[in-house]
Order: structure tokens, then sequence, then C-alpha cells
């Protein structure tokens, strides 16, 4: 690879990518991480050329070529950085969060009275907020029983970046946000920015997780939260997903995606409101 002083002075002009590179890399991300790219030649071009003229790759033939061959950690991690949008946000599709407090909550505590264990999954967790923003639900109906209760959420997200941030936990905080929630699980920082505080990010496990993998978790779920990830994923690759949802999924768990999402007709889930379904 040359180094990057070696491509010459002033700005960079735009690389451009072949039809047959494209073509290897459309295949190279949906066969191993789901994604549909095959409309997205423009974006590919627009987010990846600067970067990769940056990294010192003559051309994109020479970044096709280097993950397709090593499928080297860094370089995936960069495209899938560059592809997917991590853009989320707490209270995000608040309707939906009321229903989960309203009348999941409620029932999934019920079903746990005995073992006080709540199994929830926030899949494709982005920044962080979603998995925090249901730990604050269930802190808020628990009350001062919360710490009898394991609440302890997964969330999984296939971007580094995404969950180096979630980690950190450090956030611009939007109006949507109750005051008293602000005050009991925020904390100010110096540079006007918010911390979540340390006992809702002790409630959520962040791990690296590929949602084309077989889903081997140790316990089967009460809830999964897959929401504005789908987008990204064709009909079948959605389907095959949605059947290894329901088989990791507890009798009368839930699945809840996004209102910008729907499941085709034939999935396994009864569906009980827009965006709601259960096993």
């Amino acid at each position: 690879m040359n180094n990057p002083g070696q491509s010459g002075g002033g700005a960079f002009s735009p690389m451009t990518i072949s039809d047959a590179d494209f073509i290897r890399l459309v295949r190279f991300i949906q066969n191993n991480y789901g994604i549909d790219l095959t409309q997205k030649k423009q974006l590919i071009t627009g987010r990846l050329s600067t970067t990769l003229k940056q990294k010192g790759y003559p051309s994109f033939t020479a970044f096709v070529d280097h993950v397709l061959k090593t499928k080297d950690d860094d370089a995936v991690t960069l495209l899938l950085n560059k592809l997917t949008t991590n853009y989320t946000f707490f209270m995000r599709e608040q309707d939906h969060l009321e229903n989960f407090r309203k009348n999941i909550i409620p029932e999934i505590v019920r079903r746990h009275q005995k073992d006080k264990v709540l199994s929830i999954w926030s899949a494709g967790c982005s920044s962080g907020e979603e998995p925090y923003n249901i730990s604050m639900y269930l802190f808020d109906y628990l009350g001062t029983q919360a710490k009898q209760w394991d609440t302890r959420l997964l969330a999984t997200d296939i971007s580094a970046q995404a969950l180096a941030t979630a980690k950190r936990g450090i956030y611009e905080l939007p109006d949507t946000i109750p005051p008293e929630w602000k005050k009991k699980y925020f904390v100010p920082t110096k540079d006007g920015h918010y911390s979540v505080s340390p006992d809702i990010k002790n409630n959520v496990i962040f791990q690296p997780f590929n949602l084309m993998d077989p889903i081997k978790f140790r316990r089967k779920f009460d809830v999964i939260f897959c929401r504005n990830v789908m987008i990204y994923f064709d009909q079948p690759t959605k389907d095959a997903l949605v059947q290894r949802f329901y088989n990791a999924t507890v009798p009368g768990g839930y699945l809840l995606i996004s209102y910008s999402e729907n499941l085709s007709q034939n999935t396994p889930y009864r569906r009980l409101a827009t965006a709601t379904f259960q096993k």
C-alpha cells in the first residue's frame, strides 16, 4: 500500500469505483453482514473515496482486493462505519416506548416474580441511547424494588465505533427527556453534556455481534428490540433474521421493530400493535 503522502499535494480528487469492484463489494457485504447496498453506488463512492486516499489505497480495486483477501478487521470496520448510519436518540418513537412501559413491562415483571430476572436484547444498539432508555423505563417501573431484580440488558452492534460511544455514555440530551429523568439518571459534565448515571450504565452489557451469525446466547429473551436495523436488509435476509429472533424468544416474548419497518405476512410472530409482535 502506498504511503498517503505519495498521492500528491493539494485536495484529493474523488476516487471512482468500477462496476466490477462495486459488485464484488456489494456481494461481500451482503453475504457477510446482510446489508443490501445494491442501490448505493453513489453513497459508497461519496463516503469512502477521500478516506481510502488518506489511508494510502491507490484505488478502490486495491481496497476491495484487500478486504476480500484478508477480511482485515480494521478495513471492514471502516467500511461498515462509513456505510451504515448510526443515527439514534433518546425517546425515539416515544409512543412505541410508552406501549412497552404500559403493557409489556408489567407483563414480563409478573411472569418473573419468582426468579426476578428479565432478559432483554437491544439488537443493533448503535450509540447506546436505546438500551439506556429501556433501563430507565425498567427502573422507573420497578422503583425501590429495582435492586432486587436482575434487569441487565444485552446491547449489541456490528460497529466498533458505535459501541465505543455507547460505553462512554456521554450525550447531548433532547428536550423530550423528562426533567425528573435528567435528575435521576444523568450526571452533568463540565462541557454541557450529560453522562449516564452509574446505575443505568451498569445495567447494560455491550458486545459486538453480527446479526447474520447464529444466535446462541445463554438465555432466551423476554423482549428483543431491533429498531431501524432491518431497513438495511433485503426481504430474504430480514425473514431469516426474524426466524432466528423467534427461535431466541421465550414463548410469549416480544419483538419490537421500528414504525418504518414491517414483517412479512408469513412471520412466525403474532402482530399485537404497530411495530410490536409476540411469540
